[in-house]
């Protein structure tokens, strides 16, 4: 069968014999009803696990509402308008409203990002605001050690309301929820203490009960309080197809149940190829957004098996801690005992793809120099077809094929 795969403005084609392939893994048709505002609409008139949020919030109460950063898809501008009509229903005075952006341990914001995030009415009628994480109030520990530090802003709030949009988080298990508390309004050493469980075994994709990770995030949370969460499901084009409004858990588990439904592909067994890409440009500029893809396939390969990654990579590694933590190792494995040292964002995804080669080779079909590739410990090739061949004669001519053309997007899963 003749596969083509997203790489830049352009295409790899790649032949894989039929005997050889066990299948081509592309997002699930789900029914599609209201999208945007007002599915946003619709999940507020219908919250799970609690009454409506004007029901919740009283007069005169500090509502702090956290939503996501620049660096997030989260449309926190299409969002806020039924927001904003639900709580002045209940008499809420735009004054005692903030919407409070939760920078983790990103950089600040622009007035001009901040505008674009909340959208034009929202900036226009309550304070909007990046979260200090110098100015925290300290709450308690979790059970694993991270301290439960807070933006002030948000933990002295009546009334906390969480924003996001939820997507697969490849050491949280899913973004969204209590993600926007924490690491979102938290300090750099919070981030460090929670985000160093990632190297656990348990903390992958997909995966909630039982991720160190996200029990941490979660019993964080518990400690700070949240009164209502909306969060939403985006398609490729970035536009809202499912909206969950209300507890922080329960619609938040509903909006991952949706996500499976969308992105999870159930798979027979594990291949020993897989050949994955992030679907073109723009997604594949750098090693850093090709990264995600990479991280999905890993479910989808055998232990000893190989990953062909298609990605232009025409901007080269895409992020200078990532770059530092890449070209500076002296082996893939020190990156992985680095992250457990010193959490730092951008060697995260340094440390993610050392992980995958502790169980398969990943040959990378890019527009880097070998030389370059080679030095960041993945095996150069100059076409995806190159690439399959040779990973026929390594592993044999029977050996099976899983193609993730939109690797970005699909999580694979084995049936069981």
């Amino acid at each position: 069968m003749k596969l083509e795969f997203g790489f830049g403005t352009g295409v790899q084609t790649v032949e894989v014999p039929d005997k050889n392939l066990l299948g081509v893994l592309m997002s699930n048709d789900v029914p599609r009803g209201l999208m945007n505002e007002e599915e946003v609409v619709r999940a507020l008139n219908e919250p799970i696990g609690t009454p409506r949020l004007a029901d919740i919030v009283r007069p005169g109460e500090k509502i702090a509402i956290v939503t996501s950063d620049i660096t997030r898809p989260c449309p926190t501008y299409r969002i806020m308008p039924p927001l904003l009509d639900e709580l002045y229903r209940a008499g809420c005075d735009p004054k005692d409203i903030t919407l409070v952006f939760a920078l983790g341990s990103h950089r600040t914001q622009t007035d001009e990002e901040r505008r674009k995030l909340a959208g034009e009415r929202a900036y226009n009628e309550i304070r909007c605001v990046d979260s200090d994480r110098e100015d925290c109030v300290h709450l308690g520990v979790t059970d694993a050690g991270t301290p439960v530090d807070i933006t002030r802003v948000v933990a002295e709030a009546d009334r906390r309301i969480c924003l996001g949009n939820i997507e697969y988080h490849y050491f949280a298990g899913y973004s969204g929820g209590a993600k926007a508390i924490m690491p979102g309004s938290s300090t750099r050493a919070a981030i460090q203490s929670n985000h160093s469980m990632m190297v656990r075994e348990e903390a992958y994709a997909g995966h909630l009960e039982g991720n160190p990770v996200r029990e941490d995030i979660e019993q964080a949370t518990r400690i700070c309080g949240v009164d209502f969460i909306v969060n939403v499901v985006l398609d490729e084009h970035k536009q809202i197809v499912r909206a969950v409004a209300g507890d922080w858990i329960k619609a938040h588990r509903e909006g991952c149940r949706f996500l499976d439904r969308m992105y999870l592909k159930e798979i027979d067994a594990r291949a020993d190829i897989v050949l994955v890409s992030q679907g073109g440009a723009p997604k594949d500029l750098n090693l850093y957004q090709t990264q995600k893809a990479l991280d999905n396939a890993k479910h989808a390969v055998k232990k000893g098996g190989t990953i062909i990654l298609i990605g232009s990579c025409k901007e080269g590694l895409g992020e200078k801690v990532f770059e530092e933590w890449m070209l500076s190792a002296p082996t893939a494995h020190s990156m992985i005992e680095r992250i457990g040292r010193e959490f730092q964002l951008g060697g995260h995804k340094a440390a993610a793809i050392a992980m995958v080669l502790e169980n398969a080779e990943v040959d990378l079909v890019s527009e880097l120099d070998d030389a370059f590739v080679e030095k960041i410990f993945l095996k150069p090739m100059h076409s995806a077809q190159e690439a399959l061949d040779k990973a026929f004669t390594r592993l044999g001519s029977d050996a099976t094929v899983l193609a993730m053309p939109y690797g970005g997007s699909t999580l694979p899963k084995v049936k069981g």
